[in-house]
């Protein structure tokens, strides 16, 4: 359901049980913190769970809530990160269409350019947002063409052309194939991790007995998560063995830092016990997903700014542990 209407009427999380619902405070929400907005951690953190705030009730799971970004409606991926104001002068109207709340951030200019280092944080910036939409709880839902990076040329409103503002142009395909890839790793990710895909709501509790609840919040120090109005961080942990169903196979622990600030930041870890941290994802770095991950060895992890990470745990080699042990 799309619970809100052209007359103001706003009923997102008050349809019945049998309905999925567009979560637009989950697009918005994202969206603010991925331009860099005060005030926001807090409610990406409700959001990033399955917005239980708007779910619970009625005995509404996770998967109650549709989240996205983009839609038909609005700036592309690309567009968002692309122009700060919209540009809809091609529909006849002097621009007076589509919404001026568009929650956008162009990163230094206005629009289509060969700065390559604008170029780039845009691109990183889209990664961004896949990463969020990745690891939520809920159902993703992609606007097509955002994985390539398509664009609508700031147009916002662009449902009355049938030409090159509101087309798919699949070169962009090519062009922009790292894109492409990513999001299709990370899309693979969450089909592989059945953590990121739960049926009940987190309950902040161990469910397993390990001592580690089912999601713990942190900040840059160990649980010690930054909710203030000037936050521009998130980060949390995960747990793979703790299900309300206790049939549900052990996942990875899955750690994941969001940095929106202009400056790098270090992160401290969780600390495992018998496991050791891998790297998936660093949205800063050209092999920004690996399939199989890279061991992090230090206790702190160097978050670069405006950046994203996704880390999973992995059990030690109890083999390898003893060889090492007995030739100190």
């Amino acid at each position: 359901a799309e619970g809100w209407d052209a007359g103001g009427g706003y009923y997102v999380g008050e349809f019945p049980v049998g309905w999925a619902e567009w979560n637009g405070k989950y697009r918005d929400t994202v969206r603010r913190f991925i331009k860099g907005d005060h005030g926001v951690v807090g409610d990406l953190a409700t959001r990033i769970v399955g917005s239980p705030d708007l779910f619970k009730k009625y005995g509404r799971k996770p998967y109650h809530s549709i989240n996205f970004i983009t839609a038909h409606d609005g700036f592309t991926m690309w567009d968002l990160v692309s122009y700060n104001e919209k540009h809809n002068f091609a529909n006849g109207e002097e621009s007076r269409d589509g919404t001026n709340d568009n929650c956008s951030y162009n990163h230094g200019v206005e629009g289509e350019t060969r700065d390559l280092n604008i170029i780039n944080l845009r691109k990183k910036q889209v990664k961004n947002f896949f990463v969020i939409l990745a690891i939520s709880q809920g159902v993703p839902m992609i606007l097509m063409g955002d994985e390539f990076c398509r664009t609508q040329r700031g147009n916002n409103n662009a449902y009355c052309h049938e030409n090159e503002i509101n087309l798919v142009n699949w070169q962009r395909k090519e062009e922009f194939s790292d894109i492409n890839e990513f999001v299709n790793k990370m899309m693979g990710f969450r089909k592989k991790h059945h953590s990121l895909k739960r049926s009940h709501f987190f309950l902040s509790k161990d469910l397993s007995g390990d001592g580690i609840p089912d999601i713990t919040w942190h900040g840059l120090e160990l649980n010690k998560p930054d909710w203030g109005y000037f936050s521009n961080t998130l980060a949390f942990m995960i747990s793979g063995s703790d299900f309300i169903i206790k049939e549900t196979p052990e996942d990875n622990d899955i750690y994941i830092a969001l940095n929106s600030y202009y400056k790098d930041l270090e992160f401290e870890l969780p600390k495992l016990d018998g496991k050791k941290w891998y790297r998936i994802v660093d949205t800063d770095k050209k092999d920004s997903y690996l399939d199989e991950g890279i061991e992090i060895k230090t206790k702190k992890y160097k978050v670069a700014a405006r950046s994203s990470i996704v880390l999973i745990s992995k059990k030690e080699d109890v083999r390898l542990k003893l060889y090492k042990n007995d030739n100190k």
